[in-house]
């Protein structure tokens, strides 16, 4: 709890209780064509656990699974069921969203690929909707540098707020001191097998 006269919490900042968790199309056969996917994923993969932990709900998409196949089995046994879609944007898939914005959530942590088509498509249309979006820079990832960097300054021009996993995850923490940040500070230090 916070002391009397503590300063009140930052609208900027994600918590557990106002942030959705959204992984975007991260399948099998394209994952492997991203430059360093294995980091990818297994940001990606913190990312559901931290989510987990703290309560913070998470939803994944796929696209075109019939031609690009199913979600990294890692991923995709923490997320549950994964609608598919043909739209680049998620906005295809809105079921969770809706649940979501019924309980209060209108932040949503974006991660996934490809930085300027999928995740770029989505992030726009979710602030077009009135959500505050905040990309982990290091859990999006594209085929060329160019896509991923242009893709990265266009969203953060139009209003997406870039972060990192780690800054996500103690976002969403909050504070030391709980069995939940004994949990999160272990997933941070995890090394990259």
């Amino acid at each position: 709890m916070n002391p009397p006269d503590a300063l009140p919490r930052s609208p900027e900042l994600m918590s557990r209780h106002d942030t959705g968790l959204l992984v975007v199309d991260v399948q099998e056969k394209l994952i492997r064509l991203i430059p360093g996917h294995e980091r990818i994923v297994f940001n990606i993969r913190r990312l559901l656990d931290g989510a987990k932990i703290l309560g913070v709900p998470a939803t994944g998409t796929e696209q075109y699974p019939q031609g690009l196949g199913p979600t990294v089995a890692e991923l995709a046994g923490r997320l549950g069921k994964i609608p598919g879609k043909v739209a680049f944007s998620c906005g295809e898939c809105p079921t969770a969203l809706q649940e979501w914005s019924e309980r209060g959530i209108r932040k949503l942590l974006v991660v996934g690929i490809e930085t300027h088509v999928c995740i770029q498509q989505t992030v726009l249309d979710l602030i077009a909707a009135g959500y505050r979006v905040y990309v982990a820079v290091d859990a999006v990832g594209a085929r060329g540098a160019i896509d991923h960097d242009t893709g990265l300054r266009r969203l953060e021009l139009a209003g997406a707020t870039l972060t990192t996993v780690e800054a996500a995850l103690f976002e969403w923490c909050e504070r030391a001191g709980s069995p939940e940040f004994k949990q999160i500070s272990a997933l941070v230090k995890e090394p990259l097998s």
